[in-house]
């Protein structure tokens, strides 16, 4: 016969319900990590797609410079 701790509840279940809450806790952690990891995906393409322009509008100002001294 299992021991009981007093409340009737026995270790046993104890050992259960924590288990199920930390299945919950750790979906719920994996869950907010692919939701993290989508979030800097979509801040690294914004970083590229910036500084590829700044890098379009920076040659294409050097250029038109150049053009400007050598006339």
């Amino acid at each position: 016969m299992p021991r009981s701790n007093g409340n009737g509840r026995t270790a046993l279940v104890k050992i259960h319900e924590h288990e199920k809450l930390c299945r919950i806790m750790q979906k719920e952690t994996f869950d907010k990590i692919e939701e993290v990891k989508l979030r800097v995906a979509r801040l690294e393409k914004i970083v590229i797609i910036s500084m590829t322009m700044v890098m379009t509008a920076m040659g294409t100002t050097i250029f038109f410079l150049l053009n400007l001294l050598t006339k």
